[in-house]
């Protein structure tokens, strides 16, 4: 049994090479990121990631302007579908371990919500490379109860575990209380991002924090559930990419804007953190 941490680029200032250096000297395993759009631009990246050695897990958000990862509003069920599509056949070009895709729109009705859902699988089986919907809000998979009824209609789905979004959207630690929630999502589970979500926000300020020590307790169960589920279904190498990030998620001092943590050294720290437990976990 092994886990691989990745380094995020969203919240990185600098450039993908610095940003494999640091993965090197944090023992990261790789990149998860978007394939550019630019030609040039992507096969650069795509040689710095080989030159590098590392792995890479390529992301994708469907039916958004670049830079922004909210989905343009009413675009319809095969817009997000033909969005996806086209950003797997160019990220197929870089061969990532997976595809992890925020994906569809939280307007839908339960039966687009479905329908989109059953259209991943369909591209997943056609361009033979596994497709895992991310947990997120602002997609279909923001509340827990419509992601359960998604997974309980469409069984071949996989997801990205993400559940800080959760506790926002239900102002709780929802997973503690939804057990049936938590393992139907675990028995789906292909990846996680361990970032820790709280009753106010999808990002606790900073979790080395002693007054958020209960919430981080809360998601390390939640991430062993998981873990123990995925080695059920045969699971061997695990993969995690460790996501607190900018734009809003970090807070910040009104006025000055002084970040309250460093980024860089708390996905670091939440990474290790979880790769320690796996180690110990699965002795």
């Amino acid at each position: 049994m092994n886990l691989s941490l990745f380094k995020t680029l969203w919240g990185h200032d600098g450039t993908v090479d610095e940003a494999l250096t640091l993965c090197k000297g944090s023992n990261f395993q790789g990149l998860e990121a978007p394939a550019p759009t630019d030609p040039a631009e992507r096969e650069a990246f795509f040689s710095s990631i080989q030159s590098a050695g590392m792995d890479w897990i390529a992301e994708v958000s469907t039916c958004t302007a670049p830079g922004f990862y909210v989905p343009m509003p009413k675009r319809s069920v095969q817009d997000h579908l033909d969005s996806l599509e086209d950003a797997v056949i160019i990220s197929k070009e870089g061969a990532p371990l997976f595809i992890n895709t925020m994906a569809g729109y939280d307007a839908w009705s339960h039966d687009e919500a479905v329908a989109f859902h059953q259209g991943v699988v369909a591209l997943q089986d056609k361009h033979e490379i596994i497709i895992s919907v991310e947990t997120h809000r602002g997609r279909s998979t923001y509340s827990p109860w419509l992601t359960y009824d998604i997974l309980k209609k469409v069984p071949e789905l996989r997801i990205t575990c993400d559940f800080s979004h959760w506790c926002v959207v239900s102002e709780r630690l929802i997973l503690d209380e939804e057990p049936e929630i938590l393992a139907l999502a675990a028995q789906h589970a292909h990846h996680i991002q361990p970032r820790v979500g709280y009753d106010q926000g999808p990002q606790v300020p900073d979790p080395r924090a002693p007054e958020f020590a209960e919430t981080v307790a809360a998601h390390e169960r939640w991430w062993t559930a998981v873990w123990d589920s995925m080695a059920a279904r045969g699971f061997t190498h695990f993969t995690m990419s460790p996501e607190f990030g900018p734009d809003g998620y970090l807070q910040c001092a009104p006025f000055t804007q002084e970040p309250v943590a460093n980024l860089w050294e708390v996905n670091q720290w939440i990474g290790h953190k979880q790769r320690e437990r796996f180690q110990q976990h699965f002795l």
